[in-house]
């Protein structure tokens, strides 16, 4: 069975900003992990058809055992869809030996503007079963706080 979980927020930036930060590899370490993690990107190429690394680590690896392991987790994406200024799609694995995180995920990062700034949409598609729908919903919600608090700090 396919789940979805997506979270919105409205930012008070410009769109270009907030934009800007989906597709910057340093902009993205900073703001894509949840409260509780960090992150480092190993290599992106921002284009259709390229792919990037994301190795993300937990504070507390003795509570998270993470998908790949000893409190880790590494994302493997690829870019199937860019429109400059609305939208990034790609398509990720979890390399993990625990089927419960097998199969590709479809991750759209969505922005469009308001009378405010921006409306900023995180939609995860044929999310893995292993992945809980809670902790998912709160992590994509901890990591639009983030991106709101990079975008509207540079503002």
């Amino acid at each position: 069975m396919s789940r979805t979980d997506e979270e919105s927020r409205e930012i008070s930036a410009a769109i270009r900003d907030v934009y800007a930060a989906l597709v910057d590899p340093r902009m993205l370490e900073r703001w894509l992990p949840p409260q509780g993690m960090t992150g480092h990107i190993e290599w992106m190429d921002a284009h259709v058809g390229g792919t990037y690394r994301m190795l993300l680590a937990y504070a507390e690896s003795d509570d998270n055992p993470g998908k790949t392991g000893d409190g880790n987790d590494v994302v493997e994406g690829r870019f199937v869809e860019i429109i400059d200024g609305v939208s990034v799609v790609q398509t990720i694995e979890f390399p993990s030996d625990d089927p419960s995180f097998s199969g590709t995920m479809t991750m759209s990062w969505l922005v469009e503007p308001t009378a405010s700034g921006t409306l900023a949409t995180l939609r995860a598609e044929n999310v893995p079963a292993g992945i809980s729908a809670a902790d998912h919903r709160d992590g994509l919600r901890s990591s639009l706080r983030n991106l709101a608090a990079l975008v509207e700090s540079h503002s």
